[in-house]
């Protein structure tokens, strides 16, 4: 298992540029982590040398990006704007290329009001496939999340009922396009990860290790201390095999130390956890 994070408790600061993504860098190997993630809402600039400055940067504090986490909108009703979103997300996946990230994270898109469910299905298979030479052109892996709801939508991910989740991933499947399972949104949705994740287990290339202390509701608390079953869910992904990312979701707004004891914890518990069956 490779152990990397999301540092959801410092995005507002390293897009205020309060903190550097270099500082962020140096923190997770402060931390003991085997790479960092980023998010495309820290990028100042998509120019060549601004990224490859960046990439310097991390690299320099002995780290790397495992994946870098973006927000395309493939379900806008508008037919102009959802191939804008394509175009974009297809900037963003050459430039996290050139970040050398092994993975960008995409969205469905937002549940708008009025979408047509088939339509919404249908609108945001089309989206991801529009995007997926661009990956493998730029040498990253396509995540698709169970998603929530991050800040800078307006509305929640279209992907959050399972059902619609679980069609999405259907519909990949004959693609290289990858599953990046999100360990609290099912819960935040009032659902139970482990049976979500058996069925899409083939497909699950990282894990994003989140946490919540509310069932039916995405309230962040410091892994370990919410309602994700972790060790259920990590005897699951050992007895699948599954041996790659966990890219911890870190929110507990405590930090360095939250970053610390949340890589501590999931560490403790992956070793711990005994395959089932």
């Amino acid at each position: 298992m490779k152990l990397s994070c999301l540092p959801v408790s410092f995005f507002q600061q390293i897009i205020d540029g309060e903190m550097t993504v270099a500082e962020w860098a140096q923190m997770g190997a402060e931390v003991g982590l085997d790479g960092i993630d980023l998010s495309v809402l820290f990028l100042k600039s998509l120019e060549p040398a601004y990224l490859d400055k960046m990439r310097q940067e991390i690299e320099s504090a002995g780290m790397g990006v495992a994946m870098v986490t973006s927000y395309p909108d493939f379900t806008h009703p508008d037919p102009a704007e959802r191939q804008r979103q394509i175009e974009l997300e297809r900037t963003y996946i050459e430039a996290v290329g050139r970040l050398g990230s092994e993975m960008i994270r995409v969205t469905s898109g937002q549940a708008h009001p009025g979408l047509n469910e088939k339509e919404g299905i249908r609108w945001a298979l089309e989206g991801l496939k529009a995007c997926e030479e661009a990956g493998q052109k730029a040498g990253v892996r396509l995540v698709l999340e169970n998603h929530g709801k991050p800040g800078c939508w307006e509305y929640s991910d279209f992907d959050q009922p399972t059902h619609i989740f679980l069609a999405l991933a259907e519909g990949i499947k004959d693609t290289t396009i990858g599953i990046n399972f999100d360990t609290a949104n099912p819960i935040a949705y009032g659902d139970d990860p482990l049976p979500i994740l058996e069925t899409v287990i083939d497909q699950v290339v990282s894990i994003h290790a989140a946490d919540t202390d509310t069932r039916g509701a995405l309230n962040h608390v410091l892994l370990g201390t919410g309602l994700v079953p972790f060790r259920e869910l990590f005897s699951y992904l050992k007895q699948a095999n599954f041996d790659d990312w966990i890219c911890m979701e870190e929110n507990s707004q405590l930090g360095q130390q939250g970053v610390q004891d949340a890589a501590d914890f999931i560490r403790k518990i992956w070793q711990e956890a005994e395959p089932t069956g």
